[in-house]
């Protein structure tokens, strides 16, 4: 598969997985630190919403997409890195910016270390203690965004 247009669908597990956490999510219950991103569709302009895991690494936050270049990234960078993160009746507006792929490692690394379990699966092999080539080598395939 292309990493550059690497795209994971949900299977059936994955997507029961996923309308849980959503439904504890939008009701102010965080399941290893979730919250519902919020982003305008790049078509219709209606919000769309995901279950998502925010990742803090040096005092910076982030969202990574561990299952490539997903409807939610498209639609980030359609929106021009605007949308929103809730949790239960808080909302949270941010801005987000795309990450150089040379940028990704230490923040793949620490998302690893914290949700390996949970979706390293779609990491094919590559794990927290991988060294920075392997790291770079997939890059291109997982989106990272900061928030600010």
């Amino acid at each position: 598969m292309n990493t550059i247009t690497r795209y994971v669908e949900a299977g059936r597990t994955a997507a029961a997985f996923n309308t849980a956490v959503a439904w504890l999510t939008r009701h102010g219950v965080s399941v290893f630190g979730s919250r519902m991103l919020y982003v305008r569709g790049r078509k219709s302009g209606e919000w769309r919403g995901n279950p998502v895991n925010v990742l803090t690494h040096e005092g910076s936050r982030y969202l990574v997409a561990p299952r490539g270049h997903t409807h939610w990234v498209r639609n980030l960078r359609a929106a021009g890195g605007a949308g929103e993160l809730r949790l239960g009746r808080r909302t949270e507006p941010f801005t987000a910016t795309e990450l150089d792929d040379a940028d990704k490692p230490a923040i793949l690394r620490a998302y690893l270390k914290r949700w390996k379990f949970e979706v390293g699966v779609f990491f094919d092999g590559v794990g927290p203690d991988a060294p920075d080539e392997d790291l770079l080598r997939i890059a291109p395939g997982y989106p990272v965004f900061r928030l600010t």
